[in-house]
């Protein structure tokens, strides 16, 4: 069973970090004066104290040689972030932990000492998305990142590339209904990039939060995408973490979706480990590590489009309270900033740590079903 390998591999990583929580810090960064925090009530307006900053903002992280003033860069720089920090390697959480801890317990919900479960399970999901409930598509998502590479705020050039090339040889020993081809950003033939447009696949740079991060410095180069040749497996390289392992398709089978990205995950790992011996990023507390502390744990974003009519004439607000109450999020169906059309959502899971991947896509499925039969009452109300 898949998720038996993952929780194996994320126990010897949590060892590998209680272990070296104690180790020396590479070098020292000139320290600067306490910054202007911009965003006043974000987390790290609030858990940046000009003591910890005194601490704190003269380390350089061995792996990247991130500084804590790297990592609060868009908190100081906007006025809109609710989290406001960014990892530029695994060592960012150790060696900034005066900050990053309360920041991710807070934001959470989890206390000092809990343990992250990974359980990739799929015979655990119980029951399905009703098949008369109107989903034009399932996809989900994990982030995965592995040691000895920086994370894509501090990653550098050279790591980049490095993981490209690894990533390029672990994806062609994949095969069966995994296989497929890797597609660069950097030299891509137009009618290439018009197509994954056209599959909505295609990443793109220009977001201020990732610029301000660092994540987009020597774009394109070092970027990519893997899809096989179903369209139903996709990664993402080197985009806001090392990977995007995504898993998708048409209708609402969640089960399907869930299933193969249980298989893609386990393919990924398997074979950059046999290529390098690297294996994933996990800690004991906080699961698997990416560059934003929003997506430790899981990592995992469980959706569906779906057309709820009912709920779009009771209201927006209506709909995020109950998506609230299910522990689930609403979005537009272009994305999470990108608004809401007619009558069709992106719902998913709100959690990423202190549960399982089992745990969210079953919330998921669950409250899905719910939305959709109060949806058909709602109707019915509306008069739709």
């Amino acid at each position: 069973m898949y998720w038996k390998y993952a929780a194996a591999a994320c126990l010897t990583g949590a060892a590998g970090f209680m272990a070296s929580s104690t180790t020396f810090f590479s070098g020292s960064a000139e320290q600067k004066p306490f910054p202007d925090i911009r965003s006043k009530h974000s987390l790290v307006a609030k858990h940046v104290t000009e003591e910890k900053w005194n601490k704190l903002s003269g380390i350089q992280t061995q792996t990247a040689g991130f500084t804590l003033g790297q990592a609060i860069s868009c908190a100081v720089e906007f006025d809109n972030q609710h989290c406001g920090i960014y990892a530029g390697d695994y060592d960012s959480y150790k060696d900034f932990a005066d900050v990053f801890d309360p920041i991710i317990q807070e934001y959470h919900g989890i206390t000092a000492d809990a343990k992250h479960t990974t359980d990739m399970d799929v015979s655990k999901i119980q029951g399905n998305v009703n098949p008369d409930a109107p989903v034009k598509s399932v996809r989900i998502r994990v982030g995965r990142s592995f040691n000895g590479f920086g994370l894509s705020p501090g990653i550098t050039r050279q790591q980049r590339l490095d993981l490209e090339k690894l990533l390029i040889s672990a994806f062609s020993n994949f095969s069966g209904d995994l296989e497929g081809k890797y597609y660069p950003l950097l030299g891509m033939d137009e009618n290439v990039r018009q197509q994954l447009v056209d599959d909505h696949f295609l990443f793109v740079s220009g977001d201020p939060n990732l610029i301000s991060a660092g994540m987009e410095r020597d774009w394109p180069e070092g970027r990519g995408i893997f899809h096989n040749k179903d369209k139903t497996f996709l990664v993402w390289v080197n985009e806001e973490d090392q990977t995007r392992i995504i898993s998708m398709q048409k209708g609402g089978d969640v089960k399907a979706v869930f299933e193969r990205l249980a298989r893609a995950i386990q393919a990924v790992q398997e074979s950059v480990k046999k290529e390098s011996g690297k294996d994933f990023l996990c800690d004991e507390k906080y699961g698997y590590i990416h560059s934003c502390p929003t997506n430790l744990g899981t990592g995992m974003r469980a959706s569906v489009h779906i057309d709820l009519p009912g709920w779009t004439a009771e209201g927006l607000g209506a709909l995020k309270t109950r998506c609230e109450e299910l522990k689930l999020q609403p979005r537009g169906t272009r994305g999470e900033s990108g608004g809401q059309t007619g009558v069709t959502y992106d719902i998913s899971n709100k959690h990423r740590l202190g549960y399982s991947e089992v745990e969210l896509v079953q919330c998921m499925i669950d409250g899905v079903n719910i939305l959709f039969k109060e949806d058909l009452e709602l109707q019915k109300k509306h008069g739709l």
